[in-house]
């Protein structure tokens, strides 16, 4: 009767092993596959009380196909790897990744509405909190569907984009 449960514990630890393992396997065949941009992030904070040690980030990417105008919000997009740059397009049949479309300085740009979190270590003070005339940025593996996954962080000052060290 204890064999008989241990050994069923036993199969179901070896499923959760195998499923976690292929998630993995999953993301790192993506990362080594897929294109991978830097893309310029502003610090969101949902004020939970709760959050762990990550920062939440709002990517921005370019927007060549939005004319210039008001604001938008809620647009489907498809993303993709451009000259470099995380751009995004229309695509009416994107159900994953959703922008705001904002007009800045004479450039249009898009804010995807969805955040990423990018996990820290516990002794890394929060790197989100930058000196004037820094900018942050997020190195991104672009997947075939839904939204890019965080590789590192870096700053950009002066034009020159260094990543950060917060290992």
């Amino acid at each position: 009767m204890i064999a008989s449960t241990m050994r069923k514990g036993l199969i179901v630890a070896v499923l959760h092993v195998a499923i976690v393992g292929s998630l993995g396997a999953k993301l790192l065949i993506d990362r080594a596959t897929r294109p991978r941009v830097w893309a310029r992030a502003a610090p969101f904070d949902p004020n939970l009380p709760i959050r762990g040690r990550y920062v939440q980030l709002r990517l921005e990417a370019d927007a060549p196909d939005f004319p210039p105008g008001g604001d938008i919000n809620w647009v489907p997009v498809a993303l993709a790897a451009t000259g470099g740059r995380l751009t995004a397009t229309r695509d009416p049949e994107s159900t994953k990744v959703h922008v705001g479309v904002q007009h800045r300085a004479g450039a249009t740009v898009a804010v995807l509405l969805e955040p990423v979190a990018y996990f820290i270590p516990e002794h890394v003070a929060d790197p989100s909190i930058r000196q004037p005339g820094e900018e942050l940025w997020v190195e991104v593996t672009i997947p075939r569907s839904g939204g890019p996954r965080p590789i590192r962080l870096g700053v950009k000052s002066h034009g020159v984009l260094t990543p950060l060290d917060v290992e």
